[in-house]
């Protein structure tokens, strides 16, 4: 285990920003009164199978992710439904279907631009993901296809009342201990995650909110050194316990984040933001999880090796043999860095309402509600 790539097999777990985006259109052509619409960018928390149509080997497209809910693969590294899709049904909007998804062409509902393994930088997997800038040039398309559609008038009414969401950083991190570890060495603690939310913080006042994008929802990187990967390479080295390296930047990022958000609430007029605390939310179901009616908070559902640790979910990636537990909804977690569908339901739940000391300063559904 000590020379597996970090990386390798903790790309598309990771927490940093989303941004949702949710609209119908009444028969008139005009924005529905009653629908916001969603649109959401990131990595594997919310990639609904934009992989599937590109050449890469980070892909969920085979069983048994999915079965739980869609009874076959989509390409969601989860036994069911999304934190994104969940959302999406709170808001009353159907599915939001990957961008990349053939015959795909309506997005007055909004679009999915998430790549697994994706991260704030170009280089991060590059060659076998759909980076933050490629999904930022796939949204500025929807809004030409929704100028050409609507109209400018009705269409900058939807980009202006939709939610974008953001899950974007944690690849950026689990990278360099990997492929590009020579950042380690390059960069202090505190001056990559300056570079990762510089592009995050660009992304947001450069491309979205200069269209008019104005609702934002985000959420706090997990315990990225906690994973059940992240415990099998510790245990790998000979060691116990969590990958403790990568901790200082997800301490990092997440105690920067907020700060960054209230600044762009100060600088941009009718910028708007909610902030939930994913970290803390995950953290206390792998430490606590029968106090959550869990049985398995560390184990993964799916793989092999200590902690099934190893990724090889469905034995598509170069490692036929792996263990599949009888009931996903037991576990914290459903492969060796993806949550299951019961804890991206409970989270997307807090997300939605939650209270201040979960989520805030508003929660998802204020925003929603805004307009």
């Amino acid at each position: 285990m000590a020379n597996i790539s970090f990386h390798n097999y903790i790309f598309g777990f990771c927490t940093s920003l989303l941004i949702i985006t949710t609209l119908s259109h009444s028969e008139s052509g005009l924005p529905s009164e009653e629908h916001v619409s969603l649109f959401i960018f990131g990595d594997s928390i919310f990639d609904a199978g934009n992989n599937n149509y590109i050449n890469t080997s980070l892909r969920a497209n085979y069983r048994p992710y999915g079965e739980t809910y869609f009874k076959y693969p989509t390409g969601r590294f989860s036994d069911g439904r999304l934190i994104s899709d969940f959302i999406a049904e709170y808001a009353k909007l159907p599915v939001i279907p990957p961008y990349l998804q053939p015959g795909n062409h309506n997005f007055t509902y909004g679009a999915n631009f998430a790549s697994a393994g994706a991260g704030a930088l170009v280089e991060t997997s590059q060659g076998l993901v759909i980076d933050l800038n490629s999904q930022l040039s796939y949204f500025e398309r929807v809004c030409e296809s929704l100028m050409k559609n609507l109209g400018d008038e009705e269409a900058n009414i939807l980009i202006s009342r939709a939610v974008y969401l953001f899950s974007v950083g944690g690849n950026d991190y689990s990278y360099i201990f990997g492929t590009n570890s020579s950042i380690l060495q390059t960069y202090s603690h505190r001056e990559f995650v300056g570079t990762v939310l510089g592009n995050i913080t660009s992304a947001i006042e450069q491309e979205i909110y200069k269209k008019g994008g104005r609702n934002f929802g985000f959420l706090s990187l997990d315990p990225l050194g906690c994973l059940p990967f992240s415990r099998a390479v510790v245990q790998g080295q000979n060691g116990t316990g969590c990958f403790k390296e990568i901790t200082p930047y997800v301490k990092l990022h997440n105690k920067a984040l907020p700060k960054l958000l209230r600044k762009l609430e100060t600088k941009l007029k009718g910028f708007r933001y909610s902030l939930s605390d994913y970290n803390e939310f995950l953290r206390d179901r792998i430490n606590h999880p029968s106090k959550h009616g869990f049985e398995e908070g560390k184990v993964a559902c799916c793989g092999s090796g200590v902690y099934r640790g190893i990724f090889s979910c469905g034995g598509e990636r170069g490692i036929k043999e792996y263990k599949l537990c009888s009931n996903a909804s037991e576990y914290v977690f459903f492969d060796s860095a993806h949550t299951t569908e019961r804890v991206n339901e409970e989270f997307a739940r807090l997300f939605w309402s939650g209270t201040p000391n979960s989520t805030a300063p508003y929660n998802l559904k204020a925003l929603f509600e805004w307009n």
